[in-house]
């Protein structure tokens, strides 16, 4: 019950917008991340282990990773559905202009960017997040099957 209670209450917060997060100073990452190892000793007190193992047995992801997830949720739901339109706007199939392996692939064609703050924007890091990821967690069927992929995949990935 104490984990229901803290991601609903505390995980809700520590998503809140978490899409602007993306590409910001490591520091506030680790403010949010020490406050979810903090909610994780709350919910887990007699779990002996290090954060990792704690989020993992809660079945949480870090704050950087969770940060991804949304994000590439989100561009998936708006490829799904073409909703919203101001969103499905900034996403644009990839059109190689020549026979390329790539032409087969689900890509999204990445905009240029002069600056780093632009990069944080949602029309280039959801595109790029998007292509980074392997082929069978994009051609997912129904949005339950992509978070469940999307989730392993993230996990499993280096810090």
């Amino acid at each position: 019950m104490a984990a229901t209670i803290a991601a609903s209450v505390v995980q809700s917060r520590l998503d809140y917008v978490n899409a602007l997060l993306y590409g910001t100073l490591a520091g506030n990452i680790h403010k949010l991340q020490c406050a979810q190892n903090s909610l994780s000793r709350v919910v887990l007190p007699h779990h002996l282990g290090s954060s990792s193992s704690r989020l993992s047995h809660l079945h949480w992801l870090p704050v950087h990773r969770r940060i991804q997830f949304k994000i590439a949720l989100i561009t998936y739901k708006t490829l799904s559905t073409d909703q919203p339109p101001y969103l499905s706007s900034l996403l644009h199939p990839y059109r190689p202009s020549r026979s390329l392996r790539s032409a087969n692939r689900n890509l999204l064609l990445i905009p240029p960017h002069i600056t780093n703050f632009s990069r944080r924007a949602f029309s280039f890091t959801a595109l790029t997040l998007w292509n980074q990821l392997p082929t069978c967690i994009w051609e997912s069927n129904t949005l339950h099957t992509f978070k469940r992929r999307l989730k392993s995949h993230l996990t499993f990935l280096p810090s």
